[in-house]
């Protein structure tokens, strides 16, 4: 064992002197194991084993399963390995794993996530800034999330509860079409909290809106679009007109003009 020897008193320390640090180790990053053993992975002598089609072979040496395996083009999956013997199946491993990724994010898609939002208000709130708190409320619940409702006293607010009570009964009664009280008011220390939810028509709305506003602007420009070619096709028509009447004219002063016997 390497022993390191201190500077004697008195002594100039020098560079070197003193041990180093010994450098951090970087450990290589761990792949993932997988969780199914394939192929030589599998320690169980004996396998009941399925062919790719889900058939029944039945119970084989792994050696032999894992030949019938390579003799496809395929793996030998274990697929329960608490059975007795564990059971392993033959098929194309990496589309076997592609699969379960597609299936996990399908899944990870439809699951829904509550969000929850926070809106906090004074008991002594003016008319234009309530409205404006009640339109980030609607937004929200539009929006499928949870709001969290606070009342904030100061001072001797805190001894008229009953005014911020008031105040999200009312607020609560506004969005009651798209929001319903999960949490009635409650009284923590010096705030006042309710939780309003989305209800089931909370967005759908908003959707109805969005629809009818995009077919009216496609009707607008459809609209908009066929008064043009009517404008382009107008002075066209105006002057094919004017040339037929120039036509009829002409032709109208030959008639009535006398050749040059009449007028000898």
């Amino acid at each position: 064992m390497q022993r390191f020897l201190l500077p004697e008193e008195g002594a100039k320390s020098e560079l070197g002197d003193r041990p180093l640090r010994p450098r951090r180790s970087v450990e290589p990053p761990v792949r993932p194991v997988s969780q199914n053993r394939i192929n030589d992975q599998i320690r169980a002598p004996r396998v009941r084993l399925v062919d790719e089609d889900g058939s029944q072979i039945g119970i084989k040496m792994s050696a032999e399963a894992l030949e019938y395996a390579y003799s496809k083009g395929l793996d030998l999956v274990e697929i329960a390995a608490q059975a007795d013997p564990p059971v392993a199946k033959v098929m194309d491993y990496g589309k076997y794993r592609y699969e379960q990724e597609q299936k996990a994010k399908q899944a990870r898609k439809h699951q829904s996530q509550i969000h929850v939002k926070e809106i906090k208000l004074r008991p002594k709130i003016q008319v234009h800034d309530y409205n404006t708190k009640k339109g980030h409320v609607e937004r929200f619940l539009n929006q499928r999330a949870k709001v969290k409702v606070t009342i904030m006293f100061r001072g001797r607010e805190t001894s008229h509860p009953e005014r911020g009570r008031d105040l999200l009964v009312r607020l609560a009664e506004d969005v009651k079409e798209i929001g319903v009280v999960e949490q009635p008011p409650l009284l923590d220390g010096r705030n006042m909290v309710m939780v309003l939810g989305p209800t089931k028509n909370a967005g759908v709305q908003r959707q109805s809106g969005e629809a009818r506003d995009a077919e009216t602007e496609d009707t607008q420009r459809s609209e908009e679009a066929v008064q043009g070619d009517s404008r382009r096709k107008a002075p066209a028509a105006s002057g094919d007109e004017e040339s037929h009447a120039g036509e009829e004219v002409g032709e109208e002063e030959e008639e009535l003009s006398p050749g040059p016997a009449a007028r000898a």
